[in-house]
């Protein structure tokens, strides 16, 4: 990788860990931390699926170690990172990045997140449990993303970055 591409993705975790801290909003249950899913769909954008699921990865495992975050950190950011990317690699459109966040981490990380929490938080729940605040975070995040994707591209600032 380049130096270049490698600070940027460190940039996408700082801001990952620090906006989380101060950006979120009551989502049922639980919190919903939207930059982390903006950042997911920018990076699926700028970077492709794989450097996408490591930056929410390392954002995940800095927000832990911080202790402003959980283990449910992993399959939300990840699996909606890696969608996004994949998407956005097939179809070429911001709008499916952002639909593959959404669908990624809203849904299918929601569903995985029921065994998962059984298994490494020892806590048992409805394998709706997690759809509704997932779902409500990754689509806050998704239009979040795609916006800002929109506006950087106004200024060519998206060109810079890749």
């Amino acid at each position: 990788m380049k130096t270049k591409k490698l600070v940027l993705m460190a940039m996408f975790v700082a801001i990952g860990v620090a906006g989380s801290t101060f950006v979120y909003f009551p989502a049922g249950i639980a919190r919903a931390y939207p930059i982390q899913h903006a950042i997911n769909v920018i990076a699926a954008i700028l970077f492709g699926p794989g450097p996408a699921v490591l930056i929410a990865f390392l954002t995940g495992v800095v927000r832990i170690l911080t202790g402003t975050g959980s283990l449910l950190a992993f399959p939300g950011g990840m699996i909606g990172a890696l969608l996004a990317g994949i998407l956005y690699a097939r179809f070429g459109k911001v709008r499916f990045a952002a639909l593959g966040e959404v669908v990624g981490t809203g849904i299918i990380a929601s569903l995985v997140a029921v065994p998962y929490a059984r298994l490494f938080l020892g806590t048992e729940f409805g394998a709706l449990f997690f759809v509704p605040p997932f779902f409500i975070s990754s689509l806050a995040g998704a239009i979040l993303g795609a916006v800002l994707v929109a506006r950087l591209a106004k200024v060519d600032s998206l060109k810079v970055w890749q």
